[in-house]
């Protein structure tokens, strides 16, 4: 398990540091986040940390393996961004709702479940959840432009110039909180394109303040994550691929990445100066997906019509009754591997 998330981690550090080889690094003044769960480094335990579904973050398996103690992070260890900030010799990057904090070397401005799309579009639509906050995407960027007397003053152009922004992967949270709240398929393919132009129009923001090293991060396959296979599994196995993730599911995180990455094609061109790259998630996540079930499929046995099947999410690994049917064949590659 720890080699495959190893393998994981290395594949998204990948285009946060590609600029960084022996000839050529940048110096970074500072790291700046955003993002949901995958970045949060503690915002979520101050601003609400009895949220359902979100306190048992607070409590033990989190952060065992690393920090000994839950620390707010969505993980039993370190996020991507800590072992970035660790790789380019950040100490951790604090949550920028801390108090008592020096964030001139950097600030995490992501808190766990949030959206691209701004809390009143989730009101109006009547979609309805336990992690839905006012803490959207473009809630996160008014806090850091709030901040930014207290980290620059009047050099920030200059002190923006040499530090690394990541975007983290907003979309997910959106369209789940859309399918939980009972919209179809088709509503959720017609709101990818707002929510895209939502992280476009964010990236665009912050590169006319100064910005010249941004990643801006992908969608992972919701169609292969326990909470979607759960609530929305189908006796139809058509509807399901070849390792056992939920096509439709899947397809609209191949929609969205699809345009991100149209987006950020348009972002370099609008700021040829900047350095602007895409952090991928749904091919390593699927690629991990992929051994997973090739290693279960050979080392246990059939009991019934179920096998245990291990998934993950967050990096976290769950344990998930998989119909025996679906689970995946063994092939010696598969198309979405990197």
């Amino acid at each position: 398990m720890n080699v495959v998330l190893q393998y994981l981690q290395l594949l998204l550090l990948i285009p946060f540091l590609h600029h960084a080889s022996s000839n050529s690094i940048p110096i970074f003044n500072a790291i700046y986040s955003f993002g949901s769960s995958y970045e949060d480094t503690g915002n979520m335990a101050i601003l609400a940390p009895t949220t359902p579904g979100f306190w048992n973050v607070l409590n033990s398996p989190y952060g065992e393996t690393f920090f000994n103690r839950p620390t707010g992070r969505a993980s039993d260890g370190r996020l991507v961004i800590d072992r970035i900030a660790d790789h380019l010799g950040f100490s951790f990057i604090p949550p920028s709702l801390a108090r008592g904090q020096d964030f001139s070397k950097g600030a995490n401005f992501a808190v766990f479940g949030s959206t691209a799309l701004n809390y009143t579009f989730f009101q109006q639509n009547n979609i309805r959840n336990t992690h839905l906050h006012n803490t959207s995407l473009s809630v996160q960027i008014e806090w850091f432009e709030n901040q930014k007397p207290s980290i620059c003053n009047t050099t920030c152009v200059e002190h923006f110039t040499k530090s690394l922004f990541a975007l983290g992967k907003f979309g997910d949270n959106d369209y789940l909180y859309m399918l939980s709240g009972g919209k179809t398929i088709e509503f959720v393919n017609s709101t990818v394109p707002v929510v895209v132009e939502t992280i476009r129009s964010a990236a665009e923001r912050l590169l006319k303040q100064g910005v010249m090293h941004l990643v801006m991060a992908g969608v992972r396959p919701n169609g292969c994550v326990p909470v979607v296979l759960t609530n929305f599994a189908s006796t139809n196995r058509s509807d399901y691929d070849s390792l056992g993730c939920l096509k439709v599911y899947n397809n609209i995180g191949i929609y969205h990445n699809t345009l991100l990455c149209s987006a950020v094609k348009q972002l370099r061109l609008e700021f040829p100066q900047a350095k602007i790259s895409f952090s991928e998630y749904y091919k390593p996540i699927i690629g991990c997906v992929w051994i997973f079930g090739r290693k279960k499929k050979k080392k246990e046995e059939e009991k019934k019509n179920y096998k245990q099947f291990k998934l993950f999410t967050k990096l976290h690994t769950f344990q998930y009754l998989f119909p025996s049917f679906l689970l995946p064949t063994p092939i010696q590659t598969h198309p979405l591997i990197l």
